[in-house]
């Protein structure tokens, strides 16, 4: 009885062997990776945040991309929810903008999508856009705890006057406190590399110490900008007018969230109006 157990269960594993041979299970599926242009749009012009410079149609090869049910504002993107992307056939395309409750035509621009996941940034109506390769996936790091990093990527759209992008290079630097009872700071570490106007760091880590112990993790981060000279040499803080029209040093903080990832945008004036002055805009990538 033995012996006929065991060939009886030698007989069902060499069929299942050969089933699994002749037939081979396959999925209809195609590879996207190289045809298909996956893009967000940002809005990124200092002009007015008011309802009248919204954009409340879109357009992309004549056919409609989005409305005023979802228009796009100032200083924000589409699609709307974090980690979504528009798609559509990689290569030559044109992207037309209409904007207000006239939908007065805009922007009307031919733009070469490559294949993959690209942020296309508009900023200057009389401009092409910036596209810039989202780096998706975003940059992951083992730690020995919960976790104390959020990434950062960091946008040079500094314009110097209305017209006038700035010819400075950028470092953008952080410090995160290590000490949340006696407040103590770490040293100024750079975030990404030094990048000049329509130009992005590569997405980077930013320390987080968590404010409160049993949490999801939070922490605040501080931020400032280095002028990099031509010799790569560092040329001072950068000094740029306040919302009181002062010339100051420009630095900033942030809530820093563990785990996220998020834009940097520094847009604005550096010397004009302090009503479109620059300083970072930030939006959520994860």
């Amino acid at each position: 009885m033995k012996n006929i157990t065991k060939i009886g269960l030698f007989l069902l594993c060499t069929f299942l062997v050969a089933s699994c041979e002749k037939n081979e299970i396959e999925y209809m599926a195609e590879d996207v990776s190289t045809t298909t242009a996956q893009f967000q749009i940002f809005y990124m012009i200092p002009i007015s945040t008011g309802s009248s410079n919204y954009i409340n149609k879109i357009e992309l090869n004549g056919e409609l991309l989005s409305t005023d049910a979802s228009p796009l504002k100032i200083n924000s993107y589409l699609p709307t929810s974090v980690g979504k992307y528009y798609t559509t056939q990689a290569g030559a395309s044109k992207l037309t903008f209409y904007k207000g409750s006239d939908l007065d035509l805009v922007y009307d621009v031919n733009v070469d999508l490559p294949a993959g996941k690209s942020t296309i940034i508009i900023y200057n109506f009389d401009e092409a856009p910036l596209i810039i390769d989202a780096e998706v996936p975003y940059p992951t790091y083992t730690t020995d705890g919960t976790g104390d990093y959020t990434n950062i990527r960091f946008y040079n759209l500094m314009y110097e006057s209305e017209g006038v992008p700035t010819d400075l290079t950028l470092q953008y630097q952080f410090q995160y406190i290590v000490d949340n009872e006696t407040g103590d700071r770490s040293e100024w570490a750079n975030l990404g590399e030094p990048v000049a106007f329509g130009e992005a760091t590569s997405w980077s880590k930013a320390d987080v110490n968590k404010r409160i112990e049993i949490s999801s993790g939070y922490g605040y981060i501080y931020y400032r900008l280095r002028v990099i000279g031509d010799d790569g040499s560092d040329q001072g803080n950068l000094i740029l007018k306040n919302a009181y029209g002062n010339m100051v040093e420009y630095s900033d903080y942030w809530t820093g969230y563990i785990g996220y990832a998020r834009h940097h945008i520094f847009v604005g004036y550096r010397n004009d109006s302090p009503t479109y002055r620059a300083r970072v805009r930030q939006i959520t990538a994860l």
